[in-house]
């Protein structure tokens, strides 16, 4: 049966802080309390030597009915509580290949990156809802382990669990697990032209299909085709989509 210490792999054990380590702290907690402040995002901080929360945000997705300071907590027992059987497995299948792929990163290079998934959590109503996890490292030890890092939560536009990405964005790479092979593949970069993005940027600020023909000077048919273009490189089926794998994938 699982527990806690699933989670915190052999590849990342976190055993001894050192002085320099605990340098790189001071005073983050209120900077990241106010990012938190500033997004519909749910936020949460994980401290991999003390195998546990250290911050959670007020955004109610992720508090499922409890106060900030009940997950806070609970910890890791919030996914024990309310992660379905099925995708706990997922997640800590994630945490293994994860890991094990963090262990192949050059040193200087493992703050550049992050990783996303979808899994379900059981809403205080019962149901189950779909949300998207990304996790990327803060603070790493002298020794290159994650000692601690962020989580961004959001509701997911994936119809199902699973879809492993790993972003290392200083060499603008991303690699998908594929968890019918047990393997990782590089993704095909997807480069939107400088007119898709202009037409995304102004679909982000709420413009019609007419209105951003008036914005850049072109009929309305032409701003339809560009927009089929960007569904098509995004596999998604609509705009909204389209913006929320844009922006999640660092496009624009």
């Amino acid at each position: 049966m699982a527990d806690i210490n699933d989670f915190f792999s052999s590849n990342n054990t976190v055993w001894n802080v050192t002085e320099s380590d605990a340098e790189q702290i001071n005073n983050y907690l209120a900077v990241v309390d106010a990012f938190s402040r500033a997004t519909n995002k749910s936020i949460y901080i994980i401290d991999y030597e003390k195998k546990g929360f250290e911050y959670v945000s007020s955004n109610p997705l992720f508090l499922n009915g409890h106060s900030r300071e009940e997950v806070l907590e609970m910890g890791y027992e919030f996914y024990f509580k309310y992660v379905p059987k099925e995708d706990l497995d997922l997640l800590l299948k994630i945490n293994a290949v994860g890991f094990e792929f963090y262990e192949t990163i050059e040193l200087d290079q493992r703050k550049d990156g992050s990783i996303s998934y979808d899994f379900h959590i059981k809403a205080a109503d019962g149901n189950l809802v779909l949300i998207n996890q990304q996790l990327t490292p803060l603070f790493l030890t002298e020794r290159g382990k994650i000692w601690k890092a962020i989580c961004i939560v959001s509701l997911s536009e994936n119809k199902n669990a699973g879809n492993i990405i790993i972003h290392r964005n200083g060499l603008n790479q991303s690699y998908e697990y594929d968890l019918k092979a047990e393997t990782w593949r590089k993704l095909e970069q997807i480069v939107l032209t400088d007119r898709e993005k202009e037409i995304m940027q102004y679909s982000i600020r709420g413009h019609s299909i007419s209105e951003i023909a008036d914005k850049i000077f072109v009929s309305p048919d032409t701003v339809k085709f560009h927009r089929k273009k960007i569904f098509e490189k995004l596999n998604v089926a609509n705009i909204s989509e389209a913006v929320t794998y844009a922006t999640r994938n660092n496009l624009l």
